[in-house]
């Protein structure tokens, strides 16, 4: 069986490169997805649709847009990765967690422990709890091959 792992959260580190690059030596069958990572092609997605002089309808329209994509890559996935950083706050990982809930996908979170109480109810919601991308890759080697 092909994997289809989605990978939520946190684009300021190399975490998402660790874990491909980590299950690729174990040659675990897994395709890799994602949302947009460039945050100003992000931030654009819907500048196609008509010039906004407010920069609330700019994000709403492109953050609709964005929802396409991400609801689609979500609801084919079978299993997401949500990463949580703590330089900025991630609210698009934490509502992707929450489709992951509602669609009864399973998610592992991966953040430090610094924020585990602002976290406990998406973790609660999680099926692990990771601290490192390696704790990740470990756990997609058991779950694929046990």
């Amino acid at each position: 069986m092909q994997w289809n792992v989605y990978l939520s959260g946190e684009i300021h580190t190399d975490w998402r490169e660790q874990i491909k690059e980590g299950t690729k030596k174990l040659n675990l069958p897994i395709t890799y997805t994602s949302a947009v990572l460039d945050h100003e092609s992000s931030d654009a997605a819907g500048d196609h649709l008509g010039k906004e002089d407010n920069s609330f309808w700019r994000d709403h329209k492109s953050s609709k847009v964005n929802c396409i994509r991400t609801k689609t890559l979500i609801e084919k996935c079978d299993i997401a990765i949500v990463r949580f950083g703590s330089k900025f706050k991630q609210w698009n990982a934490a509502f992707d967690a929450g489709c992951c809930a509602a669609l009864s996908k399973p998610y592992i979170t991966l953040h430090d422990e610094d924020i585990i109480h602002p976290l406990k109810e998406v973790d609660a919601a999680a099926l692990a709890w990771a601290k490192t991308p390696e704790q990740v890759i470990e756990t997609l080697q058991y779950v694929i091959n046990a």
